[in-house]
């Protein structure tokens, strides 16, 4: 048994999230199908991040076990030639049989993009959020500022959440404007249920001036949903990266065949 990780890349907008859903489509269940159909074997992924109905990814992580004897670097052309458009896989290697993608420390990069113009433009709509509301960019870089380090992130976690620890580290974050398109950029080593969604409808009430950027300390200290401002919608939010802190050691593979 191997197994393989793949590096995914997809668009959201038909799929109801990455997670298997009761009559649903998915990210992860068109992985499922694709893979059993190449390697005729029952096969699931785990992926490394759960991501929600209509949120992209550049580059999200999966692993699965195989018999196939597929060389690794092969998997990506052979998957790919069965995946729909809207998914693609843009690596494959094997890794040693004990990893898992969720269990190593890792840092994840978002971007979540907003178009702030006068009307829609329809080339941005699946992957932006329009807003007609100017936003103040630079209030929205100074309540920014107060995200960085570690906190009780309570306030910016959806209820549905079941998790051991709200306390989650960011190491980064930035809000930038380029012509008609804000985007926030924020790195952690963990993200609670809509968490970048619910920062970034902050900083949107921020950028309209309805949230002080001296209250960001106040609103995390809370440890309350409420305190919080919305939870931006989903089209805007693409994970862009998914970094392991420990490199993964290569697995040599001897066997050339195929599946």
């Amino acid at each position: 048994m191997r197994r393989i990780m793949l590096t995914v890349a997809y668009d959201g907008t038909n799929y109801h999230g990455w997670q298997i859903q009761p009559n649903e489509p998915t990210v992860e269940g068109v992985l499922n199908e694709a893979l059993s159909g190449l390697f005729k074997e029952n096969i699931k992924v785990t992926g490394a991040s759960r991501t929600d109905t209509g949120v992209h990814a550049l580059g999200n992580i999966a692993v699965f076990d195989t018999e196939a004897k597929m060389p690794a670097e092969k998997v990506s052309y052979a998957l790919n030639q069965r995946l729909p458009d809207d998914i693609k896989i843009q690596d494959s290697r094997e890794v040693p049989f004990d990893f898992h993608p969720r269990h190593c420390d890792s840092r994840k990069t978002y971007e979540y993009r907003i178009l702030n113009t006068k009307f829609p433009m329809p080339v941005h709509r699946l992957y932006s959020y329009f807003t007609y509301a100017q936003l103040d960019v630079e209030k929205m870089k100074s309540a920014a500022h107060y995200f960085k380090g570690e906190h009780d992130f309570k306030s910016f976690c959806s209820a549905a959440a079941d998790v051991e620890t709200t306390v989650r580290t960011i190491y980064d974050i930035s809000v930038s404007k380029q012509e008609s398109i804000i985007t926030i950029r924020i790195t952690g080593n963990g993200f609670l249920y809509n968490m970048v969604r619910i920062i970034a409808g902050t900083l949107i009430e921020a950028g309209i001036g309805r949230i002080e950027d001296k209250d960001i300390p106040a609103i995390i200290e809370a440890r309350d949903r409420s305190y919080a401002g919305p939870t931006a919608p989903a089209c805007g939010l693409t994970l862009i990266s998914y970094e392991y802190l420990e490199k993964i050691p290569e697995k040599s593979v001897d066997t050339l065949g195929t599946v």
